[in-house]
């Protein structure tokens, strides 16, 4: 699984994810909706071609070409796109993202699935852009969660970087962030943080800390990175002034467009949000055969 290691997060949005991984999420999901055959493109002569343009109909950031490419590839080979924009780029309503050439039977098939990917994996980039564009000029890192969809975490980890945001850890196996229920299972932070040293030597260790007392000794035993949990702004000065730099500070919980940019004032390295990957509505995409 370990395509990206996230332990420090990066900006580039090179697809880390191998042809053969995103060939695979796309033959699930074409098996989803065709089945054993598509009753309605059947109606379509057999040899007729066609010409189509992808156009989106409002902002958005893409993300998602090589998904697309894979369900046409697929379904029909002989299919062409010509490609008038890339990952990553802003697009404005009504621009053409591609234009296909092809068996129109192919096409017509393949248009829903190959549209929901594209579709979601923007909407993840294009909600990142927003975040980092609120933030701009400020030495902060907005960073996802795993709050992803599942089966989609490595593609919308991707769309996050598309969108100019970054990763934090990918999954349970990468990173280490000592939580509330495992301090209490552990017995105190000092306590988790130095059995995950001796198990994990080398592994960046967080905690999520709650107060300020928490903060001090989540500092005290060594702590790599220090997950500040619904800290207000004063409390996050304050945690700024404490720190003097011993560990990286992530603000974290109830963050939103509003309120982003105050907190990345108080001096912070990190602010994760969730809305990232979580609370995104898929961009209006639409597929026109010329």
């Amino acid at each position: 699984m370990g395509f990206y290691c996230a332990s420090e997060p990066n900006m580039a949005i090179e697809n880390p994810l191998p042809a053969s991984f995103i060939d695979s999420q796309v033959k699930l999901a074409l098996l989803e909706d065709i089945g054993q055959q598509d009753l309605t493109a059947d109606l379509i002569p057999a040899e007729a071609m066609a010409n189509a343009r992808l156009i989106t109909r409002e902002p958005a950031v893409l993300c998602g070409c090589q998904w697309f490419e894979s369900v046409f590839s697929q379904l029909e080979p002989a299919i062409q796109i010509e490609w008038l924009a890339e990952d990553g780029d802003t697009l404005q309503a009504n621009d053409v993202i591609c234009r296909l050439t092809g068996p129109a039977r192919a096409i017509l098939t393949g248009e829903r699935t190959a549209m929901n990917f594209l579709q979601t994996l923007s909407a993840t980039a294009t909600r990142a852009g927003i975040y980092a564009s609120a933030v701009a000029g400020l030495p902060v890192k907005v960073l996802d969660t795993r709050k992803t969809l599942p089966g989609w975490r490595m593609a919308q980890k991707y769309a996050v970087r598309c969108g100019g945001c970054y990763n934090h850890r990918i999954g349970l196996y990468d990173g280490i962030l000592i939580k509330e229920n495992h301090i209490n299972a552990a017995g105190s932070i000092a306590a988790a943080v130095q059995q995950a040293k001796t198990l994990h030597p080398g592994i960046q260790i967080e905690v999520e800390v709650e107060n300020l007392d928490e903060l001090n000794q989540a500092l005290d035993a060594g702590t790599d990175i220090i997950l500040l949990d619904n800290f207000d702004t004063e409390l996050l000065r304050q945690a700024v002034k404490i720190n003097k730099n011993r560990a990286q500070l992530e603000a974290s919980g109830g963050i939103s467009l509003e309120t982003i940019r105050e907190i990345a004032e108080t001096g912070v390295d990190r602010i994760s949000v969730g809305a990232l990957t979580k609370d995104i509505i898929a961009v209006d995409l639409s597929l026109r055969f010329e």
